[in-house]
C-alpha cells in the first residue's frame, strides 16, 4: 500500500494532504524520514509515524457522503485556528473530508466524504466535474463582461478554461466551471471592473444543493453517491 493511501485510510489526513505532510518529513516507516510519494509499505510489518506518534490503520470505516450547504465566515478546512471550519456544522463520528475548496465569504454546497479514491478523483484537473454558481455582483454586469468570462480570461497569468454563463438579472448571472482555481470567480469579475457581492455554489457534478437550508447537512442518497461514482 502507498505511504499517503495508508495515513489517508488510518484517518490522518486526506491523501494530498499526506503528500505534503511526506515531503516535509513529518512521516516516518519503521523510524526512518520518509519523502517519496511512490513509497510502498506493508501495513503488516512496517510501523509508521505521524509527528513522532505510531498511525495504526483502523478498522474499515462505511463510506460515508454528506452535501453541507456551508454559510458565509466558515472555511473549508478541517483544522484552522481561531475561526469557523465547516467540520463544526458537521456532528457525526467519523472524519469526512471537503471536496476542493470554497472560500470564507462565499457559500453554498460542499461536499463532504470519508472515500479516499473518490477524494482523489473528485480533486484532479482531469475529472472535469461541473461546478455550478449564482453569483451577485455590486454593480450591474455587462453583456461584454458575461461574454468575456465565458470565453476565459487570464488570471495569474492563466487564461480560465470557456465557462456556461447566463444572466439572471442586471447584476446576477449563473456561471458552470469546469476547473476550481483559487478565487476564480471573484478574480474574473474583478477583472471587468466590478466586484462580487454574493457568491453561491448550487451544483457539484451531479450533486444539487436544491432545499437544503443555510447550515444544514444531508446524507447523499445511493442514487446520487452511484452516479457520482460511475
Amino acid at each position: 500500500m502507498r505511504l499517503q493511501k495508508y495515513l489517508a485510510h488510518a484517518g490522518i489526513c486526506s491523501r494530498r494532504k499526506a503528500e505534503e505532510h511526506i515531503l516535509n518529513g513529518r512521516v516516518k516507516v519503521n523510524h526512518q524520514i520518509v519523502t517519496e510519494f511512490g513509497t510502498k509499505i506493508d501495513p503488516e510489518k512496517d510501523k509508521v509515524f505521524f509527528n513522532g506518534q505510531p498511525v495504526i490503520l483502523k478498522q474499515k470505516s462505511p463510506k460515508i457522503y454528506i452535501a453541507l450547504n456551508k454559510p458565509e465566515g466558515y472555511v473549508t478546512s478541517c483544522s484552522q485556528q481561531k475561526t469557523k471550519i465547516i467540520l463544526d456544522l458537521i456532528d457525526i463520528d467519523e472524519r469526512v473530508y471537503p471536496v476542493g475548496r470554497l472560500d470564507k465569504n462565499s457559500k453554498g454546497l460542499v461536499l463532504l466524504i470519508n472515500d479516499g479514491d473518490l477524494h482523489n478523483k473528485l480533486s484532479h484537473p482531469s475529472f472535469n466535474h461541473e461546478k455550478e454558481y449564482i453569483v451577485t455582483t455590486i454593480h450591474p454586469i455587462s453583456e461584454t463582461a458575461l461574454k468575456n468570462m465565458a470565453q476565459g480570461m487570464v488570471i495569474d497569468k492563466v487564461k480560465t478554461r470557456k465557462a456556461n454563463v447566463k444572466r439572471i438579472s442586471k447584476n446576477k448571472f449563473n456561471i458552470i466551471l469546469k476547473q476550481g482555481r483559487n478565487r476564480q470567480i471573484r478574480k474574473m469579475v474583478g477583472k471587468t471592473g466590478n466586484k462580487v457581492d454574493v457568491l453561491k455554489r448550487i451544483r457539484m457534478a451531479n450533486i444539487n444543493l436544491e432545499n437544503l437550508k443555510e447550515g444544514k447537512w444531508r446524507y447523499l442518497t445511493s442514487k446520487e453517491i452511484k452516479q457520482l461514482t460511475q
